[in-house]
């Protein structure tokens, strides 16, 4: 596998930490910014919208550089929001920043996983997008719980100035590993690349990314406050628990990118069926610690662990240039944002159980796009 992909993995670790660090420090944000517990939760949702909306035009803006420029130029704006986040004085300040390390974010990954095709083997490009998603996974094995861990001692700034020096360094590797390459994409110019859209494969495609990670956020997004004012668990057991679940995601991630270039469609399959078992039982079991804790570890086993069959799909379906991996990821985040926003809408209307149930509704929703495909396949 070559160097650079491990270190776009760094990278991604580096915005994915970013992005989940206000699920970690839901309670002690709203508290320094003086809002509530779901309005904290809309930034998650605005940090999503910024990624779907803004992610492919920035793309589009880039597409003509060298991959490694377009990375540095990313991780610059990614940077400034970083710091704008860390230094916010009113909740519109930290609003604009999430928007700012959103758009920059979505963009990375579109030329990130772009790239890994560009620098891997057609039969392997499944496997080297799992070694660079293992930087989202470590976002919530490590990043995440360590991030989460530092706003409780420190205070939520401090967070995000953590966050700030890691993009620093992987700024560093970047400009160091990854070699020089010709600008991604087709061949055929930004028309030839918006054209493959309008197959109904690829579309179908989009569609159940978004409902995968739409179905997982939905409870991923309020983990801290139903662990500790359902379930039970004190606020410094929090980021143990999400240690574990962040080590069911690298587990997750490394089995199905062993498996996701040669059985795409049936991992999907499996994937969105256990993960609605697992939302079911959280759902149902979340005043009782030991299976509450088991079925979110599944969550976190088969919920973004989809990502490299989730990437081998669209890609088959449409091609591995920029634009459709950045639009893909837009799919993926509008995944978010649904699971965010209808989350906090649920919480308000029926409790904090109520996001698990909506997850468990997403993933069934999921299964039902890749079964008509996986059934064609199959005869």
């Amino acid at each position: 596998m070559p160097r650079a992909v491990y270190v776009l993995a760094l990278g991604i670790f580096a915005m994915v930490t970013s992005e989940f660090v206000v699920a970690g420090l839901m309670p002690q944000m709203a508290d320094g910014l003086d809002v509530t517990v779901p309005q904290i939760g809309y930034l998650i949702t605005a940090f999503a919208v910024a990624m779907a909306a803004g992610g492919p035009f920035l793309t589009v803006a880039l597409m003509k550089l060298p991959p490694r420029t377009a990375l540095m130029i990313l991780f610059a704006v990614f940077l400034t929001g970083n710091v704008l986040a860390a230094t916010a004085t009113g909740y519109g300040v930290m609003l604009a920043a999430r928007i700012i390390t959103g758009v920059a974010s979505q963009a990375f990954f579109g030329v990130g996983i772009s790239l890994c095709a560009q620098l891997t083997r057609p039969e392997v490009r499944g496997r080297a997008v799992a070694v660079a998603m293992n930087g989202l996974m470590l976002g919530t094995l490590l990043g995440l719980p360590l991030s989460t861990l530092v706003g409780e001692r420190w205070g939520w700034r401090a967070a995000f100035w953590t966050i700030t020096a890691l993009t620093v360094v992987a700024a560093a590797a970047t400009l160091a590993g990854v070699p020089r390459t010709d600008p991604a994409g087709t061949g055929g110019g930004f028309r030839d690349e918006v054209r493959v859209f309008r197959r109904p494969r690829l579309l179908l495609a989009l569609s159940t990314s978004t409902l995968i990670i739409g179905a997982t956020f939905s409870a991923f997004s309020y983990f801290n406050p139903i662990l500790t004012e359902v379930t039970g668990f004190s606020t410094g057991t929090v980021p143990a628990l999400l240690i574990a679940y962040g080590a069911a995601t690298v587990v997750g991630n490394t089995v199905v990118g062993r498996l996701a270039d040669r059985y795409t469609l049936p991992v999907l399959a499996t994937g969105l069926l256990l993960n609605l078992v697992f939302l079911t039982g959280f759902a149902l079991f979340t005043d009782v610690p030991v299976p509450a804790v088991a079925c979110m570890l599944g969550i976190g086993l088969v919920g973004v662990t989809m990502n490299p069959a989730m990437v081998t799909r669209v890609q088959r379906a449409g091609n591995a240039g920029p634009l459709v991996n950045t639009v893909h990821s837009s799919f993926i985040t509008l995944g978010i944002i649904i699971g965010s926003s209808l989350g906090a809408v649920a919480i308000d209307t029926w409790g904090l159980r109520a996001p698990l149930w909506l997850g468990a509704a997403m993933a069934l929703a999921g299964l039902a796009t890749v079964a008509p495909p996986l059934i064609r396949a199959t005869r």
